[in-house]
């Protein structure tokens, strides 16, 4: 009985292995080539015990870290984006407010996240229902149509969303329209709303392509008008006027004014976003000082496709340099998962070894990752210090990060210049630190790139 099973299974391996398939002698021959080691079935049951990184973490690197920067710019309090993916509104919006700390006395405002993401959700149900009506005559397997029935809505983006929203909707104290529950854990609501905005878009393909075009711009609005209710019930409704009061440095609470949203953009921020940076990539598979833009990714219709210089690193380690030196903090991007102590908040490219503990290698370099969706961008944290050797080269640098005060350093990461180097990807910078030459190339005819490129995926 055993000898038939197991002609029987041979059968349908046979019958299986076509072209490209594991054949029988195949599989044969992968058996053939393992035999399990004493120290691999040591490894094996120790996996089965415990997790891969604390089997894999180099204890000739878990030494203490040193806390001091030869460059740093001034602390200010930790936020926490929670269960959502909003890291690179936290990331813009502590930028934004250490800016207005520098030229005022007070380092306690911080911005309502709350706030900007009611707006940046409404603006992207608003991309998804116009980009369902300005596609509605393609077929609904085609790639473009297929991107915005993918995800109508997601938590991700980058600092120009940070510009565009709050030039077009303005800023509001946290104090004014707090966290709730669904904007610190997005995953459920987003579904929901991903949900009812499919079965819009679907209706206004059905209108386009019915004979009603006509009454679609006002279809779209009262759809509009529904998720803008949906939204005010997860995450309360935004405030068209409040009081607040600065306090300064030394905790004396001004005197209380009247605001609306824009007027306190004024008095915060003070002027228009867009114009006053440039945002550089570090993108090893194409040519250095060719700009780059990605079509699609905006976060607003009225607004603009996230657009980048790509530039070596060295090149974008000294425009950070000069902007820390100037002590203003950045806007910056990483693979943050890869190599990442998250107990300590230290980022080496040695504090882990994987490939001893698996008896094989990982010899990727940055352009091959990024190409294979390896790597790329996927968490935005405020750069806020570089540590110097004699010669003017950075060794080691810091950010403030948005997983609460009580993760790695008391809210910062820690990375050596080797890890940044291979992990780092995008940056933003003031046009203040970037040379006439550079300005120049950021304004060439840039080149698009799809939004599926691997490179450019959102911070979350």
């Amino acid at each position: 009985m055993r000898k038939l099973l197991s002609l029987l299974c041979l059968t349908v391996l046979t019958v299986h292995a076509q072209n490209g398939g594991i054949s029988p002698e195949m599989l044969q021959e992968i058996r053939g080539a393992h035999t399990t080691t004493v120290a691999e079935r040591a490894i094996s049951n120790a996996l089965a015990t415990n997790a891969i990184d604390n089997l894999a973490k180099n204890f000739a690197n878990s030494g203490e870290i040193d806390p001091r920067f030869s460059v740093e710019t001034p602390k200010q309090s930790i936020t926490n984006q929670k269960s959502s993916g909003r890291c690179w509104m936290f990331s813009g919006l502590n930028v934004l407010r250490s800016i207005f700390a520098e030229r005022s006395d007070s380092l306690t405002v911080e911005f309502s996240q709350d706030y900007l993401f009611f707006w940046d959700q409404l603006e992207k149900a608003n991309l998804f229902l116009q980009g369902v009506i300005d596609t509605s005559g393609k077929s609904i397997d085609d790639l473009r149509v297929q991107f915005f029935f993918k995800s109508p809505l997601n938590d991700g983006g980058t600092f120009c969303g940070v510009a565009d929203l709050t030039e077009k909707y303005g800023l509001v104290p946290k104090s004014v329209m707090p966290e709730t529950f669904s904007a610190e854990s997005t995953s459920r609501i987003r579904g929901l709303l991903n949900s009812k905005l499919r079965e819009m878009g679907l209706k206004l393909r059905d209108m386009m392509n019915g004979g009603k075009k006509k009454d679609v711009e006002k279809e779209k609005t009262k759809m509009l008008s529904e998720i803008y209710k949906l939204l005010c019930i997860a995450y309360g409704e935004p405030p068209t006027s409040f009081t607040y009061a600065f306090k300064s440095k030394n905790g004396r609470t001004g005197e209380a004014k009247a605001y609306t949203p824009q007027s306190f953009y004024e008095a915060t921020v003070g002027n228009k976003l867009n114009g006053t940076f440039i945002m550089v990539m570090n993108d090893p598979r194409r040519p250095y000082h060719k700009t780059y833009e990605v079509e699609y990714d905006r976060h607003t219709y009225d607004g603009h496709n996230w657009k980048y210089l790509n530039l070596p690193m060295n090149e974008i380690e000294e425009l950070a340099i000069a902007s820390l030196k100037d002590g203003r903090k950045l806007y910056s991007s990483y693979d943050v998962g890869k190599q990442l102590d998250r107990d300590r908040g230290y980022c080496d490219l040695e504090n882990y070894d994987y490939a001893s503990l698996l008896g094989t290698s990982f010899n990727m370099d940055k352009a091959q990752r990024i190409s294979t969706f390896d790597s790329g961008s996927t968490h935005a944290m405020t750069l806020t210090a570089v540590d110097l050797d004699v010669e003017g080269k950075p060794t080691r640098w810091k950010v403030e990060n948005s997983w609460g005060a009580t993760s790695g350093m008391s809210g910062y990461i820690v990375m050596t210049n080797r890890w940044f180097e291979e992990y780092m990807f995008r940056l933003v910078v003031d046009n203040k630190y970037v040379s006439g030459k550079l300005m120049k190339e950021y304004e060439q005819k840039p080149l698009m790139v799809m939004p599926e490129d691997p490179l450019f995926q959102m911070d979350e």
